[in-house]
């Protein structure tokens, strides 16, 4: 039995070539684009599920909503968590403050940073890192050791047998030697940590300094290791009544205050930080939960269509099958016979589909996952294996395009089929079922292409609009603190303006794709209510540099003396003595104003505040300034209010501005002005195009494989819509024939078969729209920034879809109707 069905099966494929290539060549792209996505979600859940005991190790993440302010999900908390939270909570068993860093050494003559991390021992006892050299119990015995990573270790040492050998850290003129004592297998990319070198982290650093051991200082995380048996949900209820009575409140301006009002903390487990809501702070970029869960819905999407196509010209071709079916029960075969014999047939072509679509992924698998910085591959067999998904999935493309189509032929009843010409029928009802599914075809490819369309332009839109600032022609350097805190930075500047094209030269620790957060509390006299804005430093040169807009009063200027915080707190300290208080004097933009309750800037000119500087007390501020706002970080994040003082101590950036020159050219005349100047610390510069650039480039990797996914559906959907216009057209040549003998010319066939088929496609228009338009709405509100959701993409969408339908059944509409009627006309 089962080989006279295999027998079948191979005659039916080799008899209809044409439509046999069009079902497995559909359901070969289908699975393709199936298994990289697989491969893909698969890869980006993941994380950090490689680590020893990964269910209990969690971080403890921070929820900032303080009045004024965005509310900010972060993965650093407060370092006190690390002296008071397992005091609190019997069920951890350890935990351990990681703090990111870089170390400054030298290779070969050159500086080079190594991203480090400073940590408690109890780091590696959580994390359960494998050592290649070394023990994670003798690791990091003091302050002066270090672990390597294996990379790390090489391009040091040239070597693993790196234990005992010493790093020099430069800093300046000052040096620190730390002893290697241990070596550990480079983490895989699917982790959310990412360094080359561990340090021992030495609270003495942070003895006596207010700032840093304060609940308001998150520039750390924390990791904590439950022990067996615990349930992690019952500590996070209970965290928001500990951190009441071990938050102690402040004093701020005679009120008391406590940041236990602001904050909230919470333990999530290690595998989730990488898909979590908290994104702020990490030491690598996370992923969006929605996108993955979207790329699944994609991938049966595009298995559906897929599936469609062979449902759709199996039940075109029913009639052609139905003297056999007919037949065959005449010789006695029985309805389920047929129906396994039909389905066989469709697991035999999807098993045929699912070799070439492996054959695919191979070719693919790596360009992909190259594109996404990602690190998958192909396994067949092992924990990651694809055989038993693969296979899993030929059974149910098989069932899923085979099912209805083996139970719609094998239903036809010998008397009925076998008289005269009726095999060659429009099985009743089967007509508007093809319409049905080709609707639901290019509905699904509509509307990924409207996603698509809105995604792009999206992307587009907030690289391009207005930022407050030029972008063009601006230069950032990072890292240079070194230059800014120091005596040559006058030297320094003056070097820079003398590089033909430069214009100016500023510093700041406000630059362009900023990730430091600083927040201090402002208050208007006489308001009750305390207004949380960003607090940050520039010198008088900076808005020149940046090139902001003034919108009332004047920026910083050298002649100005007060204008210097750092004479403005001598002035204030000297004139204590005497009981006045001096204000310092600030800028601010023009969300800062609102915030402040002024409705116009001009307003705000002249006006004191008082704000906390230093954490503790409110100091007097007056506005001198207001400038337009600007956005220097992502489209994502809410503008900030910003107060900027003039305090070239804090800063640690210097922006160039350049212009009439060519870019190239002035790069490599800062990075030797540089290199002059800072010789024992790399150059680490940039242009702001690139780098707000970079702060988009997910979405455009985003934007890029949703084109990617979009173009195989329609893809498949015209695929599809090829076969069943050659099946129909050819099935219609003897009406096209007797209209061409009424008087029907060429045209008026070729409209008519045209708009048969494009009439699906229009309809899915119908559906496809709404639902793009509520899911591109939803996508868009993350952005505070953002495109109109107008109609463009939408129309722009329907004509791309009509016009490759058209242009897919216009060939065989046209074959069809210039046949000669005479040939039409015959005897069938």
């Amino acid at each position: 039995m089962w080989r006279n069905y295999w027998t079948v099966a191979v005659r039916a494929l080799a008899k209809n070539k044409t439509y046999s290539i069009i079902n497995i060549a559909g359901l070969a792209i289908g699975m393709a684009a199936c298994i990289m996505i697989l491969l893909y979600v698969r890869y980006e859940t993941s994380y950090d599920k490689w680590l020893p005991n990964y269910q209990r190790v969690f971080q403890v993440q921070t929820k900032w909503h303080q009045e004024g302010q965005p509310v900010t999900l972060s993965q650093r908390s407060p370092l006190p968590l690390r002296d008071t939270l397992a005091a609190g909570f019997p069920e951890i068993e350890a935990v351990s403050v990681v703090m990111p860093g870089r170390l400054l050494t030298i290779r070969s003559g050159q500086p080079i940073y190594v991203d480090a991390l400073l940590v408690d021992p109890s780091f590696f006892h959580i994390f359960g890192l494998r050592f290649l050299r070394g023990s994670a119990r003798a690791a990091l015995p003091d302050v002066s050791s270090i672990v390597l990573t294996q990379t790390e270790a090489l391009r040091q040492f040239g070597t693993l047998d790196a234990l005992g050998r010493t790093i020099t850290e430069k800093i300046g003129s000052n040096s620190t030697d730390y002893k290697v004592t241990g070596v550990i297998q480079d983490l895989p990319k699917n982790s959310h940590l990412s360094f080359g070198a561990v340090f021992r982290f030495d609270p003495s650093m942070y003895d006596g300094t207010s700032t840093l051991r304060d609940w308001g200082n998150i520039d750390q995380l924390h990791y904590v290791l439950l022990r067996p048996g615990a349930d992690v949900s019952l500590i996070n209820a209970a965290l928001p009544a500990w951190e009441k009575r071990v938050v102690a409140p402040q004093v701020i301006d005679g009120r008391a205050k406590s940041y236990a009002q602001a904050v909230d903390f919470k333990l999530v487990n290690v595998a989730k930080v990488h898909l979590g809501e908290a994104q702020s702070g990490a030491l690598t970029p996370g992923e969006d939960a929605s996108t993955i869960a979207t790329f699944v819905v994609v991938a049966a999407l595009i298995l559906v269509i897929a599936c469609i196509n062979f449902i759709n010209v199996s039940t075109a071709r029913a009639g052609q099958r139905a003297r056999e079916v007919a037949l065959r029960k005449v010789v006695g075969a029985t309805r389920k016979q047929l129906i396994v014999q039909f389905i066989s047939e469709s697991m035999m072509i999807s098993a045929i589909a699912m070799l070439i679509a492996l054959s695919m992924v191979e070719v693919l698998v790596k360009p992909f996952s190259a594109f996404l910085d990602a690190d998958f591959a192909l396994d067949y067999f092992g924990p990651r294996g694809i055989i038993l998904p693969a296979a899993g999935l030929i059974v149910i493309v098989g069932l899923l395009s085979g099912l209805y189509p083996a139970f719609f032929l094998s239903r036809f009843k010998p008397g009925h089929v076998l008289k005269a010409n009726r095999s060659t029928a429009e099985t009743p009802g089967s007509g508007r079922l093809r319409s049905v599914l080709v609707i639901a075809q290019f509905a699904v490819s509509i509307g990924l292409i409207i996603c698509t369309i809105v995604i792009y332009s999206q992307t587009r839109f907030v690289q391009s609009a207005d930022p407050g600032f030029r972008r063009a022609g601006l230069i950032q350097l990072l890292d240079a603190f070194e230059i800014t805190h120091g005596n040559d930075y006058d030297a320094f500047r003056q070097q820079l303006m003398a590089t033909p094209g430069i214009v100016s030269v500023a510093r700041t620790n406000l630059g362009v794709a900023a990730a430091n957060k600083s927040t201090v509390e402002a208050k208007v006299p006489g308001s009750l209510i305390d207004t949380d804005v960003g607090f940050y430093h520039a010198d008088p040169e900076y808005f020149t540099t940046m090139g902001t807009r003034l919108l009332a009063g004047r920026t910083f200027s050298e002649d100005r003396g007060l204008d210097l915080a750092t004479e403005a707190a001598d002035a204030s300290s000297a004139a204590g003595t005497q009981g006045t208080e001096r204000a310092i004097n600030i800028v601010i933009n023009r969300r800062a104003t609102e915030e402040l309750g002024y409705r116009e800037p001009a307003q705000a000119v002249g006006k004191t505040i008082r704000v906390g500087v230093d954490g503790s007390t409110l100091a007097p501020a007056t506005i001198i300034g207001v400038i337009e706002n600007t956005r220097l970080r992502t489209a994502r994040q809410e503008l900030e209010p910003l107060i900027i003082s003039d305090d070239p101590t804090h800063t640690s950036t210097i922006e160039v501005r350049y212009q009439n020159a060519l870019p190239a050219q002035v790069m490599q005349s800062v990075e030797r002005t540089w290199s002059r100047f800072v010789p024992d610390r790399p150059f680490n510069g940039a242009f702001a195009e690139d780098l707000v650039a970079k702060l988009y480039r997910q979405d455009e990797s985003r934007g890029a494989i949703f084109f990617g996914f979009s173009f195989l559906t329609i893809g498949i959907a015209s695929l599809g819509l090829f076969g069943l216009a050659a099946f129909v057209t050819a099935r219609r040549t003897k009406e096209i024939g007797i209209r061409k003998v009424f008087g029907a010319s060429t045209r008026n066939i070729v409209r008519l078969l045209v708009w048969q088929f494009s009439r699906p496609v229009i309809l899915a228009n119908l559906i496809a729209w709404p639902v793009a338009w509520w899911l591109m709405r939803s996508w868009l509100n993350g952005f505070d920034e953002r495109i109109q959701l107008g109609p463009v993409p939408f129309v722009l969408a329907a004509t791309i879809a009509v016009s490759i339908a058209i242009a897919t059944v216009v060939g065989h509409t046209l074959k069809v109707a210039r046949t000669n009627p005479i040939h039409a006309l015959r005897y069938e």
